[in-house]
């Protein structure tokens, strides 16, 4: 159900919920606008679609989003593909990339993918998202210092480049810095000043000691970008060709993947905060209609910021109406404050990135994995995490994941176990099994755990080798919770195998599904249709039964 119908059936819109709505949206839309500014310098762009990304993404979100509490925008998370994909393809080519990204999210929300999104394992969440904090806390050290643009196609040349430039520091930009750090992390500590947000606050002050002193070599927005527009945008088509979407296809498909992962992880957020429960596949379908929207109006990827969904709740928000009220105060900020900023000092909005990056990498969480996790998970993280760093985001995710998927695999294969059941294992347990004795020709295997195929080799191993030949091999499928074709596959080979051995095999206690599965490869034609059996003790007694009828099959 979309957000916004659940929260007017819940009664969400009424008088009641208006005050603290409306003053949670308030207070979320003046903390999205520093914030807004500063993820689109980093990304390659104008200030001001930062401003227009957290308007419309943030409005189409609330309406059309499957969470009543999520603040939607441009985060942090975005910079590093968005700062690549402006560098390489031009600020159309950003746009072009995040229209393909809002259509692929939202056939991922038609199709009701979006918990599949939910499976991507911590170590590869947590280390690539260390991994951007890191790649934007050292982007913003130009900003930060002053320092001269430097050249350099990979991080640790960037870096090094940096390092190299710091003597050359600009004492004014720096000092200016270091105060709007000192006030992010602080001004909430002052005394009234408990509720107004920290990088408002580092804002509005640097920019006042700049208008008032005018630090000769300080840059600004007005020096930077010229200011920002008096106005909201207008309405336009970015020049989409077959040559330019084939080209993007990969930085779009980034752009969508790492906005779903964000967006429901916000959406995670505010069900643990608020006690609510959001829609996976509609929360991906708003976002997908957000980033469809937002560069027709000059705008760039939106997803959902966990930060200002946090803020949104620890203020009051209970519902869409909050999130409406965010984009309205950004509207009417850069229609009537707009001239103002002008004069905010690039090196205030590098102080703000330098916490949000901190704030990404969650060092913490970093750390207790590394000493707590299995060596498999660690091996993960760090292998992600210095991929994102040192190589690419897109290739970082790719690779994570694919290790955790064998790494998962190769536990399951190891719990799979195919064993041979002795005769005093089933006297242990007669009323289970029928009261029926085990017959001198008879064996009996169970297979314990999923066959598919990455057990299917251990499965052939076992049962292709018994040590003698019996008269009739009895398989337990009671334990087996799914086949795929490989193990399908598999277990038909070894029927085949044993058949030429003169054994007889019967299958016994398979679930629907997999009898299903059975029936549909053809191995119940394969055994005949007398030798599979619902019950065990079915099984021994048509076993005993082939035994004293000699020949016969």
């Amino acid at each position: 159900m979309i957000a916004m119908r659940e929260a007017w059936i819940a009664g969400l819109f009424g008088r009641a919920h208006w005050g603290r709505n409306l003053v949670s949206g308030v207070i979320v839309g003046v903390v999205a606008l520093p914030l807004a500014m500063a993820f689109a310098i980093a990304s390659g762009v104008k200030p001001e679609q930062g401003i227009y990304t957290a308007i419309i993404g943030g409005l189409l979100v609330s309406l059309f989003g499957g969470s009543r509490l999520q603040i939607a925008g441009p985060t942090g998370a975005f910079i590093v593909i968005l700062a690549g994909v402006t560098a390489k393809y031009g600020v159309d080519g950003l746009q072009i990339a995040t229209m393909m990204a809002g259509l692929i999210l939202l056939l991922l929300g038609i199709t009701r993918l979006g918990a599949i999104i939910k499976f991507i394992p911590d170590p590869v969440i947590v280390g690539f998202t260390a991994g951007i904090g890191v790649i934007i806390w050292v982007g913003q050290w130009k900003d930060f210092f002053g320092l001269p643009a430097v050249t350099g196609e990979h991080f640790h040349e960037k870096f090094w480049h940096l390092l190299q430039a710091l003597p050359d520091l600009h004492l004014a930009t720096t000092l200016l810095a270091a105060a709007s750090l000192v006030l992010v992390v602080s001004a909430s500590k002052l005394p009234g000043l408990s509720r107004v947000p920290g990088p408002l606050v580092a804002m509005v002050v640097v920019t006042a000691i700049q208008s008032l002193f005018h630090f000769d070599g300080v840059a600004t927005i007005g020096s930077a970008f010229g200011g920002i527009p008096q106005g909201l945008p207008e309405l336009g088509l970015p020049e989409v060709t077959l040559p330019r979407v084939l080209e993007l296809i990969g930085p779009a498909f980034a752009i969508a993947m790492l906005g779903a992962i964000e967006s429901l992880l916000s959406a995670v957020v505010a069900d643990g905060m608020a006690g609510t429960k959001h829609d996976s596949n509609q929360e991906l379908i708003g976002q997908g209609i957000a980033n469809l929207a937002t560069p027709l109006f000059g705008g760039f990827a939106a997803t959902g910021a966990i930060a200002r969904t946090a803020t949104n709740i620890r203020n009051g928000g209970t519902g869409p109406l909050a999130g409406i009220t965010h984009a309205i105060t950004l509207v009417l900020i850069i229609l009537f404050l707009a001239p103002l900023a002008s004069n905010i000092p690039l090196c205030a909005l590098a102080a703000i990135l330098f916490v949000v990056a901190y704030n990404m990498s969650e060092l913490k969480h970093f750390k207790r994995m590394v000493q707590r996790a299995p060596r498999a998970d660690v091996a993960i993280l760090l292998i992600t995490f210095g991929l994102t760093v040192f190589s690419d985001l897109v290739i970082a995710v790719n690779i994570g994941v694919i290790l955790a998927m064998l790494h998962f695999m190769r536990r399951m294969a190891s719990s799979v176990e195919v064993r041979q059941v002795v005769k005093e294992e089933l006297e242990s347990a007669p009323r289970a099994n029928g009261d029926t004795h085990l017959p001198p020709e008879v064996l009996v295997y169970t297979i314990e755990g999923p066959l598919f195929f990455a057990a299917a080799e251990t499965f052939e191993r076992v049962l292709a080798q018994t040590h003698t030949d019996p008269h009739v091999l009895v398989i337990r499928l009671n334990r087996v919770p799914f086949m795929d074709i490989t193990g399908l596959q598999t277990l038909e080979e070894v029927i085949q195998q044993l058949h030429k051995r003169n054994i007889v095999v019967k299958l016994c206690e398979a679930n629907r599904k997999v009898l299903s599965k059975l029936d549909k490869a053809g191995i119940l034609q394969e055994i005949g249709s007398a030798h599979y059996h619902s019950e065990f003790h079915a099984a021994l007694e048509a076993a005993e039964e082939q035994e004293r009828t000699p020949g016969s099959s």
